[in-house]
């Protein structure tokens, strides 16, 4: 075989896997940005290396974009003024045409913002160890062998996000009680139905808004509710959408640039967090379905 097959093979090998790469590093990073420079890098390492040597290339590179992102966690947490703390996770804002298909099930169970900010507050080696195991079923001997640990010690790491991710509470999937729940609040704020919003709204419910100035947040339901009809005429005119997979509202202004992005966590028949973005910039990286 002529070295140019050879590389045309490994090239086609790695893009065989390339969305699923790339689904690791962004549940592990948070950033589509910083996820598509991990699975370059990846590429980089592979195109570097004699592939022959490589038994279970799917494996090899899981291992490796998983160093890779495990670097790019510790160096967040090590450089704190440069770290994704003050900001939403990105979003990705799909029409909701009803439904989900069992795949958006999937989407919204292992994407979902609720779980994105869940991982957020995960140590690096916690957020490597349950995101592997838990999202991508990587045996705990693999997760080990990225953290430089023992098998037990990745698999207690595990085991510890796992709790904080459950006493957080996930999300159900989209389904009929949360459109519902949404639909309800909606309806509340812009009837000022100030008891009729604390119904729908969890006791210590997360308000968090992406401004020009930055990111603003609103804690507790009275407090939520209180600034609830503000954004409730943004709302009224807004189209139903799911942002990474939860329901929410996109709405635009009278020539047709995006207003705002809303999105709701409800866990239990309550809106737990409610973010919503309004920076212009942010919106315009967004990539949102136009007004119709």
């Amino acid at each position: 075989m002529s070295d140019t097959s050879s590389t045309d093979s490994v090239a086609e090998a790695f893009e065989a896997q390339r969305g699923r790469l790339r689904a690791v590093a962004y549940r592990m990073l948070g950033s589509h940005a910083d996820a598509e420079d991990a699975v370059q890098e990846a590429w980089l390492r592979l195109s570097r290396q004699d592939a022959a040597t490589i038994h279970n290339l799917a494996g090899w590179l899981t291992t490796v974009v998983g160093r890779i992102s495990l670097d790019v966690l510790r160096s967040r947490q090590a450089h704190p003024e440069a770290s994704y703390d003050d900001r939403l996770p990105e979003l990705v804002v799909t029409l909701d045409d009803g439904p989900a298909p069992e795949d958006d099930v999937a989407l919204a169970d292992s994407v979902g913002l609720a779980l994105l900010v869940v991982l957020e507050s995960l140590g690096p080696g916690e957020r490597l160890a349950f995101v592997l195991h838990d999202l991508f079923a990587v045996p705990f001997d693999e997760i080990g062998q990225i953290l430089g640990r023992s098998t037990d010690a990745a698999k207690m790491l595990a085991s510890r996000a796992r709790r904080k991710v459950r006493e957080t509470g996930r999300p159900a999937a989209v389904g009929r009680e949360q459109r519902e729940v949404v639909q309800a609040f909606l309806a509340a704020a812009r009837g000022g139905d100030f008891e009729g919003l604390l119904r729908v709204l969890d006791p210590e419910v997360r308000l968090t808004v992406d401004t020009p100035g930055g990111v603003v947040v609103t804690l507790g339901a009275t407090e939520v509710a209180a600034g609830a009809r503000l954004s409730a005429g943004a709302a009224a005119r807004g189209r139903a959408v799911l942002v990474n997979g939860l329901p929410g509202i996109v709405s635009w202004r009278e020539d047709g640039a995006p207003l705002s992005v809303i999105a709701f966590t409800v866990v239990d028949g309550r809106i737990a967090e409610i973010a919503i973005v309004i920076a212009p910039a942010r919106l315009a990286s967004m990539g949102l379905p136009d007004p119709g």
